[in-house]
């Protein structure tokens, strides 16, 4: 798939199928993140993949209610207090892997290394024909000394980017963006000499 394809096509997805997703396929997917550039090329990242269903489940669950009693009073949006409170909800969307990316470091650039690895993966997942979502419901949880626990993540490691894979149950409709709101500071000399 070209580049520009992957980029222009590549959605959120929130309905997943039964079906696994391989060993192998995700290391492809690992080893696309790590193609990213990170802050003086640190590389400082690490990857905890859960494909268990029963530990997804018990993740989700444990996630959703760390949010909601967590969360101060108001600062959670209405759709976001609703979609928390809705009956079986699933943060994960039944999707069948967890990636987690996680810093190896707490430097200033931490999360924009784990970010930058994380598009990757999404569009290498996108040109593979599988779904991603990027879960934010989840990471409060996965950072608190739980849910590192739970995963057996030890304390120099830091969860940042918790990403969903699978096979979509269906085609995810794109969502129109707005136009890029551009401020050109300045003019290059070459525009000045053509507009004199």
């Amino acid at each position: 798939m070209d580049i520009r394809d992957a980029i222009y096509q590549r959605r959120a997805v929130r309905a997943y199928s039964d079906e696994a997703v391989d060993e192998t396929t995700l290391r492809e997917l690992i080893d696309a993140a790590v193609q990213a550039p990170s802050a003086m090329n640190s590389q400082s990242w690490t990857f905890c993949i859960v494909r268990d269903r029963s530990m997804l489940a018990d993740i989700a669950t444990r996630a959703r209610e760390f949010m909601l009693a967590n969360t101060p009073a108001g600062l959670l949006s209405h759709h976001a207090n609703t979609v928390l409170h809705g009956a079986g909800f699933d943060i994960f969307y039944g999707a069948p892997a967890l990636v987690l990316i996680c810093s190896t470091t707490d430097h200033p650039w931490a999360v924009e290394n784990c970010a930058l690895a994380a598009e990757n993966l999404m569009l290498a997942a996108h040109a593979a024909g599988l779904g991603t979502c990027w879960i934010g419901f989840a990471q409060a949880w996965l950072r608190s000394p739980e849910g590192k626990a739970f995963l057996h993540l030890p304390p120099s490691v830091h969860p940042v980017a918790p990403i969903v894979v699978g096979h979509p149950a269906t085609t995810t409709a794109a969502v129109p963006r707005r136009p890029a709101e551009v401020r050109w500071v300045g003019q290059a000399p070459r525009e000045s000499a053509a507009a004199g």
